[in-house]
Order: C-alpha cells, then sequence, then structure tokens
C-alpha cells in the first residue's frame, strides 16, 4: 500500500515542475531549500574543505555555506558570471581559476524540459580541485532538497487555495442565504434587522451602522439618520453622493468602509463597516458589495410593498371617511365627525375644525377637542390659521419649540409641537381649516402630510353639500321676498309645539289697502311695504317665535308657550310701529286667536279659523285695529 501511494505521489508531481511564471518567487525558494541541503549535508567532509554556493539562473546569489575563501566580491562575481555563460546550454560541469581558487559549477536543470533554473556553485583551492563526481553529488543533493521545498511550497499552495475556495463558497453560501433571508421579509424593519445581521455574522468583531436617508423610527442604535455635514472628510457622505465605495483608515489600525445601499430607483443609505485592518482582506470588498446590493433592492421592496399597503390603506379611509361624512347633511355633524376620525387616522392629540364666517370675517372652531377653544374666533391673520388662508397651501411643523414661525394660541394652550394643517376649499374659496397637533416633536410625516390634503378634500365636498341643502331647504321653508317663513313650515312647526307644549298663541297681520297701495304706487313699492313690515314683524318677536307670509299681503305670527294677553300685547306693538315706520305709510289688522291644553279641540286648522275670523272682524271695524278670535262650543 505504501508503495502504491509513493508511486502515486510521484505520478502526481511528475509534470509539475519550476515555471518562468515562478522567477520573481525562485531565488527565496532556492535559498530555503539551500539551508534545508545545509543541514542534511553539514557532516560532508567537503564542508570542511570547500566553499559552496547557489546562484539563480539571472547570478543572482541565494546562499553560501562551508569554508569561506577571502575572495575578492568583485573577483568572485567575475569568475561566477564567466562559469554562467559556460552552463548556458550544458549540462555537464564546468570550472574557472580565479584569486589562487578553482570555482567549479553544476547547471541545475528543470526535470520537465531540462530548462537551466539555478547553478550550484563549489570553491576550493587549486591545490584542492573538487572533483567533478563530488561536486555533481553535492549539486543532486541540492536539486533534491529543492525539488522537495518546491514540492512541499506547490502543495502548501495548493492546500491555500483550496482553503480559499472553501473560504470563498463558504462565503458565496453564507451570501446566498442572506439574500434568500433578505428577500424574504417584506416590510422595512425586517429588511434592515437582516442585512445588519448579516454583515456582523459574516464579518465577526466589526461594527456595523446603515446610515438612511429617509424618515425612519425604529429605536435601532445600529441604524442612524444621513446627515451631510462637512462631506469632503465624511466617506459615508462620499459614498452616498458618488455612488460608489469609499475607505478611510484610522491610525488606531481599524478601517472604516462605506458602501452605498441603492436599489433600482434610488440610494437609500450607506452601510459603513469598521474593522481592524488587519482582519480585512480586499478579497471580502466584492462580497459586501453584493451585500449591500442585495440589501438595497430588499429594501425598495419592502418600501414599495409599505407604501402599496399604506395606499391601499390610506384609500379605504378616504372611502369610508367620505361615505361617513355623505350620511350626514348637517354641519356640526360633519365637522364633528372630521375632528374624532381626523384624531383616529393620525393618531393626533388635537384637532380642530375651524369655518370662516363670512358675515364677521372669522375663523371660529366649529369642533375641538379642547374645551378651552370652544367657540373661539381668530383673524384671518393668525396664527397657523393665517399662513394656511393666506398661501391657501398645507403646512408642516416638525417642532414648533425651536421653530416659533408664528404665536399659535393652539400650540400654546395644548404644548404641542407637531403640526399639520390643510385649507378646506368650496368651489375654489378657503371656507376653513384643519389644525392637527402632537405633543411630540417630528411626529408627523410627509405621508400624512399628503393624506390629510386628500381628507380635506373630501371634507370640503361634504361641507359644501351640507351648505348646498341647508340653503337649498332654507328656500323651500322661506319667501324670497319678505325672507319670512314659508305657510307650510309655519304649520309644520305648529304641529310639533302642539304635541309637547302646554299652550301658544297665533297673530294674523294684513296690510289694510294694500290693493290701493299697489294701484297708486305700483307693485314695486308694493313689496317694499311688505319688507317693511316683515322687518318690524321680525323686531317685535322672539328668536324663537315663528313668522311667516300666509299668502299675499297676510303675514302670520305663532308665539309658542304665549298667553293671549300677551299676544295681543305683541300685536298692538306691531300694530303701531307700522303706522309710525312704514313709508308709504300704510296700517295693519290683526287677529289673534290662542290654544291650551284644555281645548277640546287643538289643531293648526282650529286656531287659524279663529285668528281668520278675529282679522275679518278687525277689517270690518274700521281696520287698524286688533280682535281676538273666540272660542266656540265646537272648538
Amino acid at each position: 500500500m505504501l508503495v502504491e501511494r509513493n508511486e502515486q505521489h510521484s505520478i502526481w508531481f511528475a509534470n509539475e515542475d519550476i515555471q518562468e511564471a515562478d522567477e520573481p518567487y525562485l531565488p527565496s525558494l532556492l535559498e530555503e531549500s539551500f539551508h534545508q541541503w545545509m543541514t542534511e549535508a553539514s557532516e560532508l567532509e567537503a564542508f570542511q574543505r570547500y566553499e559552496f554556493r547557489i546562484y539563480s539562473k539571472k547570478l543572482l546569489r541565494c546562499g553560501v555555506c562551508g569554508l569561506t575563501f577571502d575572495m575578492p566580491e568583485e573577483e568572485l562575481n567575475r569568475a561566477v558570471s564567466e562559469l554562467g555563460a559556460k552552463l548556458q546550454h550544458t549540462s555537464a560541469p564546468a570550472s574557472v581559476s580565479a584569486h589562487g581558487c578553482s570555482l567549479t559549477g553544476i547547471p541545475l536543470k528543470r526535470r520537465s524540459d531540462g530548462g537551466l533554473f539555478a547553478i550550484f556553485v563549489s570553491v576550493a583551492p587549486l591545490q584542492g580541485f573538487v572533483a567533478p563526481g563530488e561536486a555533481q553529488a553535492c549539486a543532486m543533493h541540492y536539486r533534491s532538497c529543492f525539488y522537495r521545498s518546491f514540492e512541499q511550497l506547490y502543495v502548501k499552495d495548493i492546500l491555500r487555495q483550496q482553503t480559499i475556495n472553501e473560504k470563498e463558497a463558504g462565503r458565496r453560501d453564507a451570501l446566498f442565504l442572506a439574500a434568500k433571508r433578505l428577500y424574504d421579509q417584506i416590510d422595512v424593519t425586517s429588511v434592515l434587522a437582516e442585512m445588519l445581521h448579516s454583515l456582523e455574522t459574516l464579518y465577526a468583531n466589526s461594527d456595523v451602522h446603515l446610515y438612511l436617508s429617509q424618515d425612519y423610527v425604529d429605536g435601532d442604535p445600529r441604524i442612524k439618520p444621513l446627515i451631510f455635514k462637512n462631506t469632503a472628510h465624511d466617506i459615508v457622505a462620499q459614498a452616498f453622493l458618488d455612488g460608489k465605495p469609499a475607505t478611510e483608515k484610522g491610525r488606531d489600525g481599524m478601517i472604516r468602509l462605506a458602501v452605498p445601499m441603492s436599489g433600482k430607483q434610488a440610494a437609500y443609505g450607506v452601510l459603513c463597516l469598521t474593522i481592524e485592518a488587519e482582519r480585512w482582506e480586499a478579497s471580502n470588498m466584492p462580497a459586501f458589495l453584493l451585500l449591500a446590493d442585495t440589501a438595497g433592492s430588499a429594501f425598495e421592496n419592502a418600501k414599495l410593498y409599505e407604501q402599496s399597503n399604506l395606499l391601499i390603506n390610506e384609500l379605504r379611509l378616504i372611502n369610508e371617511m367620505t361615505k361617513r361624512l355623505n350620511q350626514s347633511l348637517r354641519l356640526n355633524e360633519i365637522f364633528q365627525f372630521a375632528t374624532n376620525e381626523l384624531l383616529t387616522i393620525f393618531d393626533a392629540d388635537y384637532c380642530c375644525v375651524l369655518q370662516l364666517n363670512p358675515v364677521t370675517n372669522q375663523f371660529e372652531i366649529k369642533s375641538s377637542n379642547i374645551p378651552s377653544l370652544t367657540s373661539e374666533a381668530f383673524s384671518p391673520e393668525y396664527g397657523f390659521c393665517g399662513i394656511v388662508y393666506r398661501t391657501r397651501e398645507p403646512l408642516i411643523i416638525s417642532d414648533y419649540w425651536n421653530t416659533r414661525v408664528v404665536t399659535s394660541e393652539v400650540m400654546d394652550k395644548t404644548g404641542s409641537r407637531s403640526l399639520i394643517a390643510t385649507p378646506v376649499f368650496v368651489e375654489g374659496d378657503v371656507v376653513g381649516v384643519i389644525l392637527i397637533t402632537h405633543k411630540v416633536a417630528n411626529f408627523f410625516s410627509y405621508d400624512n402630510y399628503k393624506l390629510l390634503q386628500v381628507m380635506s378634500t373630501h371634507i370640503g365636498l361634504a361641507v359644501a353639500n351640507a351648505s348646498l341643502h341647508s340653503e337649498m331647504q332654507r328656500m323651500v321653508i322661506t319667501d324670497n321676498l319678505t325672507g319670512l317663513h314659508a305657510r307650510n313650515f309655519l304649520d309644520e312647526q305648529i304641529q310639533a309645539r302642539q304635541r309637547k307644549d302646554p299652550f301658544g298663541s297665533l297673530i294674523l297681520v294684513d296690510i289694510d289697502y294694500f290693493k290701493r297701495v299697489n294701484d297708486t304706487f305700483g307693485h314695486q313699492i308694493g313689496d317694499q311695504i311688505l319688507i317693511q313690515v316683515s322687518k318690524i314683524i321680525n323686531s317685535c318677536i322672539r328668536q324663537d317665535d315663528i313668522a311667516a307670509r300666509w299668502g299675499g299681503e297676510e303675514l302670520a305670527i305663532y308665539l309658542p308657550g304665549i298667553r293671549l294677553d300677551q299676544a295681543l300685547r305683541i300685536a298692538e306693538r306691531i300694530r303701531r310701529k307700522v303706522e309710525d315706520e312704514t313709508n308709504p305709510k300704510v296700517t295693519v289688522s290683526c287677529g289673534v286667536s290662542e290654544w291650551t291644553f284644555d281645548n277640546k279641540k287643538i289643531s293648526v286648522e282650529s286656531l287659524f279659523y279663529r285668528a281668520d275670523m278675529a282679522l275679518y272682524e278687525a277689517k270690518n271695524n274700521g281696520r287698524n285695529r286688533i280682535k281676538v278670535g273666540k272660542l266656540n262650543a265646537n272648538s
């Protein structure tokens, strides 16, 4: 078995030899094998009588041993050069004389092609001439030592290469697994955590950091914001701006590498690795770059997935909010619902919805979760509300305490630091402003800022719809000429009050000789008289009282919770003011009736009937007077 192994060994190395490309490494190998030969041949008698030297093919001395002869270096070099010239094209030994010494050179040939790769030289006094056979034996012994060293070096190189290959294969496997784990993650936090873990595993005893160019809140101390300060001396900023790796070696023996983490769409940050210089090899860089590229792609995919989910969620929120907003046509309900929803959607501490009052030209708080600001009003020039109103643009404030561009009562009273605000538009005009705040600085993201803009559009549409509905309702229940309520609204209100009130009164007002006014002054003046009388009526009644145009020049006033005696006083005040204040001067006749819970028959019709009969009596008794409707047996 041993013989077989030896034969296999010799066969395996039969064609392996020193090559021309190995010339740079040859002197050190010649010297190493020469020292090995010296150890093995030191007991020979020749060591006591001769000097032995080894030279490379280029006559570079690689070793000397044995008895040393006092020979000038220049003379020795000349003799060796002469020997070299003789041995270039021969396999036989050659000799030369110099300075009383004899130099015998033995050519050392490659075993594969017989090419000369070194010269073995023995030096002896002329009288002690080295026999060629003895010199050749020493040379052949040296040649076997050389090839043994060469084979050991060759095997070491193979083993070293195998180790490198195994290490590289292991690194490739680790990179493949790291890439697989990265692409298996679908959220940004998991991608970043996996990437940092992979780097720390691949490059043990290193310090790993990631500098991100965008907002990211996670709490991992290894992830930091990318800040551009003194970029000329900051390799992290350089790597990001140049889009290529940057390296820095410190005086503490540490090497710092910065590699951009990029995807197909953009660069997202910089991976920074700090490691001892002696632990870092240039061959590590491709793997580091590959991992950075993989991480960049995985981060981009996770970011896109996150954004798509965010967009889907935003669309769902917008759809649900729009549906809920459209379920109500009352402005107060819309404002309150918007406030509650916005607080939840943005996880905010406070929210205010303000509406611009066109009469007072003030922004009034219509809905808020800040009790101390209920019913407050602000000038269109004040605070953040004023900025939004003037610029007609949304606003985001990261830290109010450090960037107090204006004074804000909302921010000061609540101790808020972050703010997003947006105008509410109706038909291109700013009719309101939404303010959303939080006590933590930098709380709201740019995505929150954009989402609020979209939601304000839908809130504006809901406000417009409610306002339009309110106007239509007002038009339905209001007489266009006088501004008083319509007769059907009056009927409905009386019916509703009769179901819950204990009593009430009705006044019917008729303008005397109104046809004569129209015939004398024209219908336009007649309309003005109607408007004047309506204004006088409104000035004489309470806010809860209901005045309506009953028909033509007849007007009606329902007084809930008022008995007949007080109703007569109100009617008299109206009659007197009409007589005194109208122009052209007119008078009115009034019929008054009341109902109480004790009446046998309670209805709108009976109330109007009795007042109408009283009005008829007033007109037949000379006009410009007031009469009371009597209860009959059936009333």
